[in-house]
């Protein structure tokens, strides 16, 4: 992963811990944990890679797992261990680490894993490949991981309400729907990746992953930003129950591959 990455995320602590709070990350959230509790172990070693300041690795302390936690950027792990402290919780490690090089972590390390976000910021294929290939080294046999991809399907509808003025461009717009598509500094945003469905699953299964579910993580509201923010803005009472649809409804086939991030649930063969 690159020092352009690393740096905007070491320059964005504060907004990377509160993200999950605003209402479609909200949903995002509840998804992600849904898939947890549906396809996790009931309890084990978890390694969450990639995890940034540890929303997920809270959650997960706090539902016993053991967690390690791994990320690029030292400002967010410094975050991170400061929000455990504050929780009372402690992590099995916090740990300054490239995804496509876990050297720090033994073989077979852990009964299952996430890497939510990694293969966003990850561009050249060889990188990808060396960032799988370590995930499935430290997992253990018949382990379990959710990774995540940002998903060009789903980004062609929500940029309408996000980035509306690139939608005078007929060519970016169609590069949405080309295999890969690779975009720097988009809206603010640093180096990422876009993956349609297809071409997440294909470049899993090539390196030896079963496939057990794909979901997109907004469930039935991908795509309405603007029009989340809006209604809870006049109705925060409704947020919980777009919670608990959003997460019914991601692994439905007419969401989950059209959404902004897909969420790919896989499993390492023994």
């Amino acid at each position: 992963m690159s020092d352009v990455v690393r740096e905007y995320y070491d320059s964005q602590a504060d907004q990377e811990w509160s993200r999950l709070d605003s209402p479609l990350c909200r949903l995002e959230f509840c998804s992600t944990m849904r898939l947890i509790e549906k396809y996790f172990p009931p309890a084990g070693l978890v390694c969450d890679i990639g995890g940034g300041p540890g929303r997920y690795t809270l959650e997960l302390l706090r539902r016993n797992y053991s967690v390690t936690l791994v990320d690029l950027s030292s400002e967010l792990l410094s975050r991170a261990k400061l929000e455990l402290e504050k929780a009372g919780l402690v992590a099995d490690g916090l740990v300054q680490s490239d995804a496509a090089d876990l050297r720090g972590l033994p073989n077979e390390y852990c009964q299952a894993a996430l890497l939510l976000g990694p293969l966003y910021h990850i561009v050249d294929p060889m990188r990808r490949r060396q960032a799988l290939s370590e995930l499935r080294r430290v997992l253990r046999p018949n382990g379990v991981a959710i990774v995540a991809y940002l998903n060009s399907w789903g980004i062609l509808r929500c940029g309408i309400g996000d980035f509306p003025e690139r939608y005078s461009d007929t060519g970016f717009l169609r590069s949405l729907l080309d295999q890969k598509t690779f975009q720097k500094e988009l809206s603010g945003f640093t180096e990422c990746h876009w993956s349609t469905p297809p071409t997440a699953i294909s470049e899993l299964k090539s390196e030896g992953f079963e496939i057990l579910s794909h979901a997109g993580a907004e469930g039935f509201v991908g795509g309405m930003r603007p029009m989340i923010e809006r209604i809870v803005m006049d109705r925060p009472d409704i947020l919980s129950a777009l919670e608990v649809m959003a997460a019914e409804t991601c692994e439905l086939p007419q969401y989950k591959d059209a959404t902004e991030h897909l969420c790919v649930v896989i499993r390492k063969l023994a």
